[in-house]
């Protein structure tokens, strides 16, 4: 998928319907919905949706990456700058 004609904006929706299946809580979802104490997550979860973020975006998160990432748009951040190179 690398395209980067992606916008910040349609890389953020991508990553909030992505986020939906794991969202049980019905949690409204903002750039700073944390994964940790908005939406609960697990570690097993946060892996879940990370692995769902490479194939739909085909790329790498690299792990030591991950602690940093708390929220929505840390996330979608990251994936634009791996995306954008």
């Amino acid at each position: 998928m690398s395209d980067m004609g992606l916008s910040k904006d349609v890389i953020y929706g991508r990553i909030c319907q992505l986020i939906e299946p794991f969202n049980k809580k019905s949690v409204p979802l903002t750039p700073q919905t944390t994964f940790a104490n908005d939406l609960d997550f697990d570690s097993l979860t946060v892996m879940d949706l990370v692995a769902a973020i490479e194939d739909e975006f085909d790329i790498v998160l690299p792990l030591n990456m991950l602690p940093d990432l708390e929220t929505i748009q840390q996330v979608t951040d990251a994936v634009e700058k791996i995306i954008k190179g």
